[in-house]
């Protein structure tokens, strides 16, 4: 009989082991919740070991839309409140940072769609007005920074049509001559795409071309100032990262895109780009709730995922992802 039941626990931690191993890599830790109130649509960026978060939108606010901001310190784990972006409230605006100052710029304030675009000062913490965004006023936009100049592109405008074209910015040039207009992406017009930056190079993909969702994947090369587009997002059976309004952060020589929606449907999938062999892998889903519209970023080594949308209700809950971790559901 202790034979047998022997035979059983044995039988029992094996399969146990075999499906353990069959599981994706990937860990998420929950951190201490966004210090603002919950929003969906916000905006992000990144100076030396700090992030950045603010403006979005939230119904159960008064406002509506939001304009304060907050910083984040991810060693010690703590949100502080800053100066409030001094131009109209706003979401689906986009933020990067060049040389220790953070810019943010276009969006909808639940009126217009919006141009302007703002300079932070974390030192002096004082926002400074630049040059408008040459290419118009729009949201659902992609931006990014390469090489100490900012790119904006994509995005549905003022008119009413999604845009394909893109610009880049300068923060040294004289008022009047900030930006340029750079090669367009390849592909469709789109909007609600997502962006990432490795080895001096940008990468944009997801989003929909009027209704329509994208499945492909674009290198910019600021360099040659040109686009190559990269294996499909639906090229292989083993991969499906179709969507819109989705994030993304690098981490580690890796990309990882994830959360979002597809067609009203939300999502919690955690997809892994190689960049030398171009292909994708899944990693262990999402722990907080599905989402759309959420900001991640990278900062001090750690990667971090906050706010967004989830139906109804707007989120203000903040997660660490360890991609290289097994799965704990203790922590």
């Amino acid at each position: 009989m202790k034979t047998w039941w022997t035979m059983v626990l044995g039988l029992f931690l094996l399969v146990g082991c075999n499906k353990s191993d069959d599981d994706p890599l990937g860990n998420w830790v929950k951190k201490n919740d966004f210090e603002g109130l919950p929003r969906g649509s916000a905006v992000s960026f990144v100076i030396g070991d700090k992030a950045y978060v603010g403006l979005g939108f939230n119904d159960d606010d008064d406002k509506q839309f939001l304009k304060d901001f907050f910083v984040y310190n991810p060693t010690i784990d703590r949100w502080d409140k800053i100066a409030d972006f001094p131009g109209k409230a706003r979401t689906a605006s986009v933020g990067f940072s060049i040389n220790g100052k953070g810019y943010v710029g276009t969006g909808y304030d639940g009126t217009n769609k919006l141009k302007d675009f703002w300079e932070y000062d974390p030192s002096a913490n004082t926002w400074t007005q630049k040059d408008d965004f040459l290419g118009g006023a729009r949201y659902k936009a992609v931006g990014f920074s390469l090489n100490n100049y900012g790119y904006i592109g994509t995005g549905h405008g003022e008119d009413g049509v999604d845009k394909i074209d893109f610009y880049r910015f300068d923060p040294t040039a004289a008022t009047g001559s900030q930006w340029i207009k750079v090669q367009s992406i390849g592909g469709s017009k789109r909007q609600g795409a997502t962006a990432f930056t490795y080895n001096n190079k940008a990468y944009v993909c997801t989003g929909v071309s009027n209704g329509a969702s994208l499945t492909d994947i674009w290198e910019y090369d600021p360099t040659s100032d040109s686009w190559t587009q990269k294996t499909a997002l639906d090229d292989n059976t083993d991969w499906t990262i179709i969507r819109q309004n989705a994030s993304s952060f690098v981490l580690g020589g890796k990309a990882y895109v994830f959360v979002g929606e597809k067609s009203s449907s939300l999502l919690n999938d955690v997809w892994e780009y190689d960049f030398s062999a171009d292909t994708w892998v899944s990693k262990t889903k999402f722990e907080g709730s599905a989402r759309t519209n959420a900001v991640a970023f990278t900062v001090g080594g750690k990667a971090i995922v906050t706010t967004g949308q989830s139906s109804s209700y707007y989120l203000d809950d903040v997660w660490e992802f360890k991609p290289f971790d097994a799965y704990d559901d203790e922590d």
